[in-house]
This record gives structure tokens, sequence and C-alpha cells, in this order.
């Protein structure tokens, strides 16, 4: 095996990473675009001097070409669609997924992917849909799991990916996934997802993702077939998915639609383009409109705006600033909302992989307040030294009589003044105060009490927190005023 993916910075589950393919490196995430060599909207070797690295395109295709088929056995695959970086192959389970059979094996595509020079070759697997029942999705992962068996042992040194199935079962995902790992695949594709974006069921995609992520090494790399719009990339990498395939360039290209980070519109409605690319700087909407090439300059401004988006992911995950990146971009829909929410769901799991420090924190909602940053601060409140009478201070102030007077910052809670220039307290950025994110910081209270059952707890608020309180933090005393 030829693959290799080493971690450079984490964020969440994100990672920046190096991937290297042979002799060929690939920066994660990344986005493979897909080439229909029938189709060249954009050519590949545009797409390289873009700053593509990878691209994705269907063997089933070139094996049933009667112009590609030959050229692609005798010159090889790079030379054909004059592209220098990684090139991957889907077997033809696309097709399967949409005409419900294809006419060659799986033995014969792994072959012919092998013949064509591909660096990264994907059996024959049974995309299962998700209104699949789950007599039928256990059947079809089985078939799949022979399938990739079958690869490892017809090819044990080539660079196979080991796609993950299970329809919307997420033990069977998380099953398939551990089976994978277990065969010693490096590179797993999360498979049959695209009809879950297609109707923008984000909550169900995150759980299906998740699941296949608890089977799998914290080594593999995760790739996300079919996740084509960039208004959702940030919530996938957040997930742990490190590369993703897109057509939606050009097939949103060919429905006349403009792609933006926070959705895609006609572009017969559009009056300005909203973007700095070089097509859209370059003419007006009009002129784009009326252009002999119209199709082809929205396939370019489609790429250009999903491989900047994906650049700004890597910043962010630099910069660990993913959670307000994955939070900006899910607000663009209420279903992304959805998988946003389901996402702060599984926090206890992400908290694991998440930096311990970063480089500032914002508070944008009562979402905020379910971060993982929260989390492991509450999780470790316990720990901070106190002594038999505690005071928790909402305005910095002490009332004489208490051996330990702590301060309060919400969305976390208690914390002693010598933490107030660590992350997260001293590099956390909230406006004024809401109830969501002082009923929070009261959670870190509670925590601070359950741990110190022999301590007694006093807290200092203004009025008109003291309901609040009350309720958030029984058996505590509480003062709103000094005294």
């Amino acid at each position: 095996m030829a693959i290799s993916f080493e971690v450079i910075h984490k964020d969440i589950a994100g990672r920046v990473g190096k991937l290297r393919v042979n002799d060929k490196m690939v920066r994660t995430p990344a986005l493979l675009p897909v080439v229909n060599p029938h189709l060249p909207l954009v050519t590949p070797r545009e797409m390289q001097e873009m700053g593509v690295e990878a691209l994705i395109t269907n063997a089933y295709i070139f094996r049933r070409s009667t112009e590609y088929h030959d050229r692609a056995l005798e010159e090889g695959l790079h030379a054909v669609l004059d592209f220098d970086g990684a090139i991957m192959t889907d077997s033809g389970s696309f097709q399967l997924s949409v005409y419900g059979e294809v006419e060659v094996s799986n033995r014969d595509t792994l072959e012919f992917q092998q013949a064509i020079g591909s660096d990264i070759i994907v059996p024959l697997d049974i995309p299962t849909p998700p209104d699949a029942g789950r007599e039928r999705t256990l059947r079809e992962l089985a078939v799949t799991m022979d399938r990739i068996r079958e690869a490892r042992e017809l090819f044990p040194d080539a660079n196979l990916a080991g796609p993950v199935q299970g329809g919307i079962f997420t033990d069977l995902r998380e099953e398939a996934g551990r089976a994978v790992q277990d065969l010693g695949f490096s590179f797993c594709p999360v498979g049959a997802v695209v009809p879950l974006m297609e109707n923008y069921r984000y909550q169900d995609l995150v759980q299906v993702v998740l699941a296949a992520k608890r089977g799998l090494s914290p080594a593999t790399v995760v790739h996300l077939f079919g996740a084509g719009h960039p208004s959702m990339f940030a919530l996938a990498v957040a997930m742990g998915c490190d590369l993703f395939d897109s057509a939606a360039y050009a097939l949103f290209a060919r429905e006349g639609r403009y792609i933006t980070p926070h959705g895609s519109f006609k572009i017969d409605e559009l009056a300005e383009l909203p973007c700095p690319c070089q097509v859209c700087r370059s003419m007006t909407a009009d002129e784009l409109r009326q252009s002999e090439d119209r199709e082809r300059l929205l396939a370019l401004h489609n790429l250009h705006v999903s491989l900047a988006e994906i650049a700004r992911i890597r910043q962010a995950i630099q910069d660990g600033t993913l959670w307000e990146l994955v939070d900006e971009r899910c607000r663009s829909h209420p279903r992304l909302l959805a998988g946003y929410r389901e996402l702060l769901s599984h926090a206890a799991d992400l908290e694991r992989s998440d930096n311990v420090s970063k480089r500032r924190f914002f508070y944008r909602g009562s979402e905020t307040c379910q971060r993982t940053e929260v989390l492991r601060f509450q999780e470790v409140v316990p720990r901070i030294p106190i002594g038999e009478r505690v005071l928790v201070s909402f305005d910095g102030r002490e009332i004489p009589g208490f051996d330990t007077v702590l301060n309060f910052k919400p969305p976390f809670g208690p914390y002693p003044v010598e933490l107030a220039e660590t992350f997260p307290i001293g590099q956390s950025e909230i406006p004024e105060w809401d109830d969501d994110m002082v009923r929070s910081g009261c959670a870190g209270i509670r925590a601070l009490m359950e741990a110190h059952p022999n301590s007694r707890f006093a807290v200092q608020c203004g009025e008109a927190w003291v309901h609040l309180v009350l309720e958030e933090v029984p058996g505590a005393e509480v003062y709103h005023e000094q005294v």
C-alpha cells in the first residue's frame, strides 16, 4: 500500500493533513472534482492550474467509452486527462445506484482500474439507498463486504478504498466501518449518502457519518462520497471527513445555478455577482447570462467557490475556529441547522479529539453552549481546589466569610482568578448575558458542587438572575446584593 496520512493540525474532528498517494501529495481537507471525459466543462489541466491536487473520474465510463477505452489502457489515465495529481476512480457504483445494474463484475472493474493507472481504486460496492429496509440493507452490505474482501485478495498491494455502507442504520454503519478497518484499509469512503444530501437530511447524514467513524481508526482517511455543495463542507469536516468528491460545479452550471458558500441562486434572477473570482469580476450578471459560454463560465465560478471554501476550512482548522465557521454556514438553511444541532449532541465524543487550547471562542447563540470547549471546561471544573465555604460571584465582588471566591463566566461557569487569562476564559468573547448561557454556566457550578459534597456554596448575582440560579443550582445560597 502506498497511501499514508499525516495530520498537521486538527480542530473538532477536522484534520489538516498530508495525504500521500504513490508519489503524489494532497492537502486535506480536499475536494476532488468529478471529471467526465465526455463533458469537459472545465478541463483537468485547468483544475490543476486552479490548485486542484486530486480528482475523481468514473472507470465504468472509461471502460464503456469507444473514444477513451483503448487510449486509457495504452496511455494511462493521467496522460489521457492531462493531469499530474492523484486520480481516484469510481467503480461503477454510481451507475448502479442510478440504473440498478451495471455490465461489469467486481473483478473486471478492479482489473480495469489497475490497468489504466488509477491512484486509488474502488471495489464495486452496493450503494443501499436510505429508504431501504434492514433486511435489504443487510443483504447488500454482505455483498459489499464480499467484494471488498475479494479486492484485497486479488490486489493486496493496490491502493484500495474500503467503502463503508449500511444504509440509514447506524449500528450497521459502525459494524461495517469496523469490518473494513479489520481488513487493513486506511482509505475509507462513506457511501450512499447522496440521497440524504439531495433531500436535505443533514441530521441523518451526521448520524450515519459519525457511526461509520466510530468503527474506523482515527488514522483512517475518510472520504464522503458525493458531497457536493460548499455550504455543508464545514459541517462534514467537523464530523471528521477528509475528502469530498463533487460534480455540483458542472451539474449546477448546466441548470443555470450560481453557487455561493451559503447556498445557490438561479443566474437569471441575479442582478449582481457577489463573488471575487475572475469570472465574476470580469463581467456583469447580465453579460454572464447572455454569454455563449455561460455554462462553462458558471462551472468555473462554481468550482472557484468550492475550492475557496475548502481553503477557508483548512485555515479555520489551523486557527481553531472551525466551530464558528460551522455555525455560520449551518445557519444558511434550517435543515443544515438541524444537522449542526445533531453534531453538537455528539460533543462528548468529539471532545476527545478536539484541541485543549484554541485561538478564540465566540458566543454565537444557544448552540454555542453545547460546544466541546464548554463541555471540557465543565469536566475539569471539579478539579478546582476549594475550601469549606465557597462563593461564586457573578460580578467578581467578594463577600467576607468565604474560604474560596470564584468568578463566573457563562457559558462555562465558575473559575479562579488565576485562570482569567487562560483558554477558554480569557479568549472568549460573549455578548450581553442571556438565559441560555447563564444556565450553561450554572451547570458548571453544579459540577463543582457534586464533586465537593462537603462544601457549602453560595452564589452572588444580580437580581435579574436570582430566579434562574435558584432553579438551576438547588442547594446553594443566593445573594442578589452585597452583604
